[in-house]
């Protein structure tokens, strides 16, 4: 679907026009310039659209509002233009195909930099501001080895382990990605503008904030999700119970995402949240990046370094029902339910053929009787 950016920008500059509305009249009307046309009878039929935000869309184009906010849009998009970035949409191509899985992904990404394949295999390398030297040092190394293995890391550009991981990344010749919850061209920290530049050369630098957002607070779990929304896992080297990389590992969770954990010292309640999120069986405990590649094998498109692709089993010898099953999934897990949902089969008899599959090495159960495609 090709979609006025400049259009879909004036939707969003409607009161009440979040991410969730704004994705359901796109899904309703199929082109931002249907919606500016409907009546507020067609509207109220949107998912989400109840009849005050119907009106408040019908009186905004009715009214100098939308001539004013379209200004506003135009010159958003002149700036963005003039700092070498553009605008991806939800619905390109190009979006992150992790990203898009999410519960509540955004619309529109503010974007410096280029998405590309390997990205769908990317680790978010999260952690504290004020790192310890040990922990410095951890995040250094796994951020270069897991791009020495072909994947992405993804990272938030804040102080400490976040800047740490965006430039072993960038050392070891692989590919990172910072999000920011700031404008593209308001930089935060100011000490990060050029590792910020480098990263949208070698990487994307990223933002769903419209240019000129300044850092609030309040944009940061926000940002959060995003950082994990597009990683397959997040790693958190080191954090305080009460943290940020503890907020991204909970958002995490909630994505139905890995989480992975250092373990940090016994004697520093500065940074022993990583110990809270095994000890809650939240986090995989942690020692090496094979104990990543292991966990995430099945889903990682590039594995090992060697540019080495997964390749699909054979399935040439399926059953009818078994061919339907494996069909009915995809490389995110699935609960039994939802497979026998899509399939149509009894819970039972799904269960069946799941097994079956996993015995002939196309199928993976994990815990909670969740299923992945392998």
């Amino acid at each position: 679907m090709i979609l006025s950016t400049l259009d879909l920008l004036l939707l969003t500059q409607i009161p009440g026009i979040g991410s969730h509305r704004l994705r359901a009249l796109i899904q309703h009307f199929r082109d931002p310039q249907a919606v500016a046309a409907a009546a507020a009878r067609q509207l109220i039929q949107v998912q989400g659209i109840e009849r005050k935000t119907a009106l408040a869309i019908v009186t905004f184009f009715r009214s100098g509002a939308a001539s004013a906010a379209r200004r506003e849009a135009e010159r958003q998009l002149q700036h963005l233009r003039k700092i070498g970035g553009r605008i991806v949409t939800f619905w390109d191509e190009d979006y992150p195909s992790n990203l898009r899985r999410i519960y509540d992904p955004p619309p529109l990404l503010f974007v410096k930099g280029s998405f590309r394949e390997i990205d769908d295999s990317s680790i978010a390398v999260v952690g504290t501001r004020r790192p310890t030297p040990y922990g410095s040092l951890i995040a250094e190394r796994f951020a270069g080895e897991l791009v020495s293995h072909g994947l992405t890391v993804v990272s938030g550009l804040a102080r400490g382990i976040d800047t740490i991981a965006h430039t072993a990344a960038l050392r070891a010749g692989g590919r990172t990605i910072a999000v920011i919850g700031s404008g593209l061209d308001i930089i935060y920290p100011a000490e990060n503008r050029m590792l910020a530049e480098t990263i949208a050369v070698q990487g994307v630098l990223l933002s769903e904030h419209e240019m000129g957002a300044k850092p609030d607070a309040v944009n940061f779990p926000r940002r959060n999700r995003i950082i994990s929304g597009i990683a397959l896992g997040t790693l958190v080297v080191e954090t305080g119970i009460e943290g940020g990389a503890m907020i991204t590992a909970s958002i995490a969770l909630d994505q139905n995402r890995e989480v992975f954990a250092i373990p940090s010292a016994l004697s520093d309640r500065r940074v022993s949240g990583t110990n809270r999120l095994i000890k809650g069986g939240k986090a995989l405990l942690t020692e090496s990046v094979d104990d990543i590649i292991s966990e995430l094998g099945p889903r990682l498109k590039r594995i090992l370094g060697s540019g080495r692709i997964a390749t699909q089993p054979p399935i040439e010898d399926l059953s009818l029902f078994e061919r339907s099953v494996y069909d009915a999934m995809d490389d995110q897990p699935s609960h039994i339910d939802q497979i026998a949902a899509r399939t149509g089969f009894a819970v039972a008899d799904a269960l069946v053929h799941l097994l079956s599959l996993e015995f002939k090495g196309l199928v993976v159960q994990r815990a909670g009787k969740m299923f992945v495609r392998i």
